[in-house]
């Protein structure tokens, strides 16, 4: 469940970051064609974004739960049956944000980029990029943790030595 609430933060963070910057962009652009919207949908589909939002509903309605149940604690088993329902009722909303992310892409990106983006990410070097890019992100992710642990023991180190010559002991 935090795993999920933490996918569903970041997405929204991006998907925020992105309207931000496309209405910064474009403030008042002519909506995108559906052509845009279409190879946007392609690019999105290739890098498979829909794993980010696929199970917003169930999580979405699951926290709701949550917190009414923990000022509700007697209604425990209809807040269940309610969540079930609700989910239920609700169930393929998630793809109102691809459909949304989509046209923040056609909004940011002209169609002739998102032509030329779609056709890449179907190449075999697009295809190796989305699957490697996110192995190049963790090691680069891995180092930079390494170096800053290095590099924050040498000012420690620094910090040490120059209180040393003050004549005091850290």
């Amino acid at each position: 469940m935090k795993k999920l609430l933490n996918v569903l933060l970041a997405a929204g963070a991006a998907l925020g970051l992105m309207l931000g910057s496309a209405t910064a962009q474009t403030p008042a652009a002519k909506p995108p064609s559906a052509a845009a919207i279409g190879y946007a949908k392609d690019i999105l589909a290739s890098k498979n974004v829909s794993t980010i939002y696929q199970g917003a509903v169930p999580g979405l309605v699951q926290r709701t739960k949550d917190v009414l149940l923990q000022s509700n604690l007697n209604y425990q088993k209809d807040l269940n049956e309610v969540a079930l329902q609700v989910a239920k009722d609700l169930a393929g909303r998630e793809k109102e944000i691809g459909e949304e992310m989509a046209r923040i892409y056609a909004t940011v990106f002209t169609e002739q980029e998102l032509k030329e983006l779609a056709a890449f990410y179907k190449s075999p070097l697009g295809a190796k990029v989305i699957a490697q890019e996110p192995v190049a992100f963790n090691q680069a992710r891995q180092y930079m943790d390494q170096w800053a642990q290095k590099f924050g023991e040498e000012i420690n180190g620094k910090f040490r030595a120059e209180m040393k010559k003050r004549g005091k002991e850290i």
